[in-house]
């Protein structure tokens, strides 16, 4: 489905940022893989990963609480001169605090991270890509940014500004040929999904959903592998709830 497409995908160390890199690439995508910090172990997963489906990936260490970091980061891709074809931001944070409880600091930090570097990383790729007359850009957003409740405030908060940035981009983007979609994962198997939860906090999250279970990360990767392909060609604009049709 991706053959020969080259994908930035941001938090790619992890979680659902490493499903996605796997997924696209088992469907012929090379990856520059954004990361926070480089391990032997994490570097022997990519080259098992590129030399078992005969592409590339290439580590990229960024620091998405720095803007200089994001701005080198994303220019030593840009300098490389291939095409940018897809942009997937996944890297994030979690902050699962009251209103009362969340500082002004922790506040600022969830906008930073969830919504302002991500906005950077859309606004210096799509001028790549707008020269291209070509790209597809896939923000992982969550459900809690349509989903009020207490206890998320910074964290809702941040989602929903990058769910109306993801809309907003997708209108400013279109006349370049350029797709702009968000995947809102609900609760996913991961460290900063089921691992942060107490089990009665997880049988009550998916005693509301029909499924009845949390998401596996390869189920969320396969909505962005669909939203970044050619069969989804007709799609922009869009926020796909992936949680298993709760509420």
């Amino acid at each position: 489905m991706l053959r020969n497409k080259n994908a930035i995908i941001t938090g790619a160390g992890s979680g659902i940022g490493f499903a996605i890199l796997n997924k696209f690439a088992e469907n012929g995508a090379n990856v520059w893989a954004f990361i926070h910090r480089q391990s032997p172990e994490l570097e022997e997963q990519y080259k098992q990963i590129s030399q078992k489906n005969n592409v590339w990936v290439k580590t990229i260490e960024f620091d998405l609480m720095d803007e200089e970091s994001v701005k080198r980061s994303v220019k030593q891709v840009i300098t490389e001169g291939e095409i940018v074809d897809i942009l997937v931001n996944c890297a994030g944070i979690v902050n699962a605090k009251t209103l009362g409880m969340t500082s002004l600091n922790e506040m600022k930090q969830s906008m930073n991270v969830n919504f302002f570097m991500p906005s950077l990383f859309m606004q210096m790729v799509s001028r790549k890509m707008m020269r291209q007359k070509s790209g597809a850009i896939i923000n992982i957003i969550s459900r809690a940014a349509s989903e009020f409740r207490s206890g998320s405030y910074a964290y809702g908060s941040s989602k929903m500004a990058m769910l109306w940035g993801t809309k907003a981009a997708a209108k400013e983007l279109a006349p370049y040929n350029i797709r702009v979609n968000g995947v809102a994962p609900g609760l996913v198997e991961t460290k900063l999904g089921t691992g942060r939860q107490i089990k009665e906090g997880i049988e009550r999250y998916v005693s509301a959903n029909n499924i009845k279970r949390p998401a596996k990360p390869g189920e969320v990767a396969d909505v962005v592998l669909y939203l970044s392909s050619e069969m989804s060609s007709y799609i922009s604009g869009q926020i796909i709830n992936c949680d298993g049709g709760r509420y």
